[in-house]
């Protein structure tokens, strides 16, 4: 309290303290040894507070106890400051520790000049200094400098966690300097960025096209609006669960078993790993396929002028170059994974170059269509890839003679007497344009949906065609796959997988509560109208035989988004095979840290060897198994038949991030306090049930064996994995359902039909806390046969304060006597002053309401006539006597033949 004859002036203080190195602060004395032992911290916090200015220094000298670890600051009075301006440079810069965000407002609220400290005395190998100060952080957040947006644009990284700190480590290790510290990410380069990257991938541009020519524009439409709204309800699942703690290295295996459980978090922590793995192999075959199909096929080593052995040829070819792809890709990881982290940008800005070229191809193509002629033979798409001219004859020295495609179709090259193919001769050779454009209205033949079985012939139902039937040639575009819906959703799904990608990295974000919800919402938010604008413009521009041409054999084997791309068909060529590679070195890069968090929670015995990791990190166990199942993936060498299943893993993924956010939700622990508020359990439920469809729906029996795959690891867990407490979700349920069957059994006594022997087993211990009667357990299970409860119970005599550890180290050997005879039931120790009174209250206070022993069974005295003790006899009697008082309290169940004493003789 101020005296009333003073006036209390208040004056605003703001100062934000960020400590750093103390030899890094010029001007600073080296007096400080209450900072200086504190100078690898880093600590930021910032404070508005109204101070009396006739008791500035008293209060802040009362504080200076509980702020030392913190900072010192010391306010002089505002006459003093008034007085001597000078002063104020001098104070701010020995007080604000580093100057990084420093302001100090008079009695007249004007500001302190010169607050900033020179940075210029800063050496390279320090520990990073934001050099571009400002009075206000927030004036930093909403308006960067384009330096600083740039430089953090050239330090993007796509690293999942752990792999940085690996890189940092090989730095360290090699004897090059610590790396300068970049600043904590935020939503844009952390979160946003890297799932854009993870989301977009090979699906968009090698099956896009042929998804929406198969299935056509409604219901391509209704596929990928259906796998977006999975992953959008995922992401707010996802969003809810990330924002109620920190999430570290484990990502969604560190979500789901913390909420669910180690039996289903390692469960399913194993199906996200091999859904990685599988991605790696996805992403290689991908990558291969636009090599040898796009940019060089004369690079193939098997070969056939056989065309029905032509697609052997090509799986082999696939399998030989895709092992090649893959060690030299492990071994890119295994050498250093700060290579990996150089091309991050690279491929980043291939992905979006390619998209803005689809872009800029389908606004260039309503005015100017590019020319890409396909041939047809009636209302039959043929190849061009053998094909001269699309004619049956062409003109060579004013003479006409027969085209490639004449010796294709008939038996002689010549016009007279040949035997030509009927389909041929009653038909016409034309020639329409594959990209007819955004104007052309050819969206209304686009719209239906087209499935075919393998070995069909590609046609267009608008074209004239003789009702002639022909036979089978090979030059035609044929269909390679039987196709259907369903398969289609199992294809396409893997293209909107990535959304983990933020909450993998949590530990680098400024504000990771805030970060993770914004940013991967609007990821896939950004990726879901890429994709269903996609679907309206390549229904919308690309002819439909076109479209249904899986590898652009009706347009002389270019690929088909790139006959759309501006300016040319190159660069989604070029950029989606550095984009498929760059997936594919993040995916070896993450599934190895994923097998390693699981196998360092030691929930899962034989996976422990893959905890172990060199000396700078890498998990080199956890990489060769991924590079051994990503080989079996290469081994299947087609993308359509990797696709489906790596779609059953994520989705088993994401249908249990789901339940683990309902779960948690409905059971309202108390730990449940996500900062994210825009969940509901309904909106889980939803999406879990979203992707339980689509598991079945994609592949019935791939859901049935990703599903028995993961009741294999829940039940190997649970009996042989370690036993671990989260405080999960599950484990709260079973006190919700333990305290609901609880409640019910007390409605009123048992009916007989439902009796069964409730046995409370007295046991002995001698002087080293031994059990003296083990067999005594063994007559308790057969007596009760596995059913009912069991309660084994003991007394020590003494103080509980001194024999405290006592009964501890009695408890557990009593639990592991009851695991070695397969009992199952609780453990009841007592301390009291006497024996007999231990085993009255145990008789008395054992169980809980309708759970309560209706049965004792003990050892019989042996020898008690003979005992020298002569209390021994009455103790024996009088717990016959407590336990008789204590079942006919009871309401009278002895007489009804509700209670019963068992004793054994040894």
């Amino acid at each position: 309290m101020h005296p009333p004859e003073t006036t209390t002036k208040m004056a605003s203080v703001r100062f934000m303290v960020t400590p750093t190195k103390i030899d890094d602060i010029p001007g600073l004395s080296d007096t400080s040894p209450d900072l200086s032992s504190r100078s690898s911290s880093r600590v930021r916090f910032s404070s508005r507070e109204s101070v009396p200015e006739t008791s500035r220094s008293e209060p802040m000298s009362e504080m200076s106890g509980a702020t030392t670890s913190l900072a010192t600051v010391a306010l002089d009075p505002p006459s003093d400051r008034t007085s001597h301006p000078q002063d104020v440079t001098e104070d701010l810069s020995q007080n604000s520790i580093t100057g990084e965000h420093s302001q100090l407002l008079d009695d007249g609220h004007k500001k302190a000049r010169n607050a900033y400290l020179n940075n210029s005395n800063y050496e390279e190998g320090d520990e990073y200094f934001d050099k571009n100060l400002a009075l206000f952080e927030e004036e930093m957040d909403t308006r960067p400098k384009v330096s600083s947006l740039l430089n953090r644009m050239a330090n993007y990284t796509n690293l999942t966690q752990g792999a940085k700190e690996h890189e940092e480590a090989e730095n360290i290790t090699e004897g090059k300097k610590k790396p300068t510290k970049t600043p904590q990410m935020g939503t844009f380069m952390g979160v946003y960025l890297p799932c854009l990257q993870n989301i977009f991938g090979v699906i968009l541009f090698l099956r896009l096209t042929w998804v929406v020519g198969t299935a056509g524009v409604l219901q391509a439409f209704a596929i990928v609006l259906i796998c977006c709204c999975c992953t959008i309800l995922t992401a707010i699942s996802m969003s809810a669960i990330a924002t109620n703690g920190v999430v570290p290295a484990g990502g969604s295996y560190f979500m789901i078993s913390r909420a669910l459980g180690p039996e289903f978090g390692g469960a399913v922590g194993l199906c996200f790993y091999l859904g990685t793995t599988f991605a790696a192999a996805m992403y290689i075959l991908g990558a291969i396929e636009i090599f040898l199909v796009y940019i060089v096929p004369r690079a193939a080593i098997f070969r056939s002028d056989d065309a029905l052995k032509e697609a052997a040829a090509m799986l082999n070819n696939m399998r030989v170059y895709g092992t090649a792809f893959l060690v030299l890709m492990v071994l890119v990881v295994f050498i250093g994974v700060r290579y990996v982290n150089k091309f991050a940008s690279l491929f980043l800005a291939c992905v979006i170059v390619s998209i803005l070229a689809i872009y800029a191809g389908a606004i260039k193509s309503s005015f100017a269509p590019p020319h890409f002629p396909v041939c047809m033979l009636g209302n039959r798409t043929l190849s061009s890839r053998h094909i001269d001219v699309c004619s049956k004859t062409k003109e060579i020295n004013n003479m006409t003679v027969p085209s490639k495609l004449w010796r294709f179709f008939c038996n002689s090259s010549q016009f007279f007497n040949a035997t030509c193919d009927e389909y041929f001769v009653h038909n016409n050779v034309t020639s329409i344009q594959g990209i007819p454009g955004l104007a052309s209205g050819i969206i209304t033949e686009n719209l239906w949906s087209n499935y075919l079985p393998k070995g069909e012939i590609i046609e267009k139902p608008s074209a004239k065609s003789s009702d002639v039937l022909g036979s089978l040639n090979h030059e035609y575009v044929l269909v390679d796959i039987t196709t259907s819906f369903t398969l289609l959703v199992g294809i396409f799904f893997p293209s909107v997988t990535g959304i983990m990608a933020g909450s993998n990295r949590s530990g680098d974000l400024k504000d990771a509560q805030k970060s993770i919800p914004i940013g991967t919402i609007l990821a896939i938010l950004t990726t879901s109208f890429v994709y269903l604008s996609n679907v309206v413009l390549f229904g919308a521009c690309i002819e439909g035989v076109v479209l249904r041409d899986k590898f652009g054999d009706a347009v002389k084997g270019n690929l088909v988004v790139g006959t759309l791309s501006w300016p040319s068909p190159w660069v989604i060529v070029i950029g989606s095979f550095f984009s498929t590679c760059g997936a594919g070195l993040q995916s070896l890069t993450g599934a190895p840290r994923l097998l390693q968090a699981i196998a360092k929670d030691n929930i899962i015995p034989f996976l422990r060897v893959f905890g172990h990791s060199k000396a700078n990190g890498e998990p080199t166990w956890a990489l060769l198994l991924t590079a051994a199942i990503a080989e079996l993936g290469i081994l299947i060498a087609s993308l359509d038949l990797v696709a489906p299943i790596l779609s059953m893993f994520f989705l088993m993924c994401y249908l249990f991030v789901n339940l683990a956010c309902a779960l948690q939700t409905l059971l309202r622990t108390p730990n449940w306090r996500p900062r994210f508020r825009y969940y509901h359990w309904a909106l889980s439920f939803m999406g879990m049930s979203i992707c339980l469809a689509l598991m079945f729906i994609s592949s019935w029996y791939y859901a049935i064996v990703a599903m028995v795959i993961a009741g294999m690891i829940y039940k190997y867990i649970e009996y042989q994995g370690a036993e671990k407490e989260w405080g999960d979700g599950i484990r709260g349920l079973s006190l919700s359902a333990a305290r609901f069957a609880l409640l019910r059994l007390e409605e009123g006594p048992p009916h007989t039909k439902n009796w069964r022997p409730q046995l409370l087993v007295l046991l002995k211990l001698d002087e080293d806390l031994h059990v003296k009667h083990p067999r005594l357990l063994t007559f308790a299970s057969q007596l009760k046969a596995g059913k009912g409860l069991t309660i084994v119970g003991s007394v020590i005599v003494g103080n509980f304060l001194e024999n405290y550890g006592e009964a501890l180290a009695a408890e557990q050997t009593i639990k592991h006597l009851m695991e070695a005879e397969k009992v199952k039931g609780f453990c009841q120790l007592v301390v009291a002053a006497k024996l007999r009174e231990g085993i009255s209250h145990l008789i008395q206070s054992c169980g809980l309401g309708g759970m309560k022993h209706n049965t004792v069974v003990m050892g019989w005295p042996n020898g008690w006539r003979q005992s020298e003790d002569a209390r021994a006899w009455k103790t024996f009697i009088a717990m016959w006597n407590n336990f008789l008082k204590a079942t006919l309290m009871c309401g009278g169940l002895c007489m009804m033949g509700g209670c019963s004493c068992y004793y054994h003789s040894y």
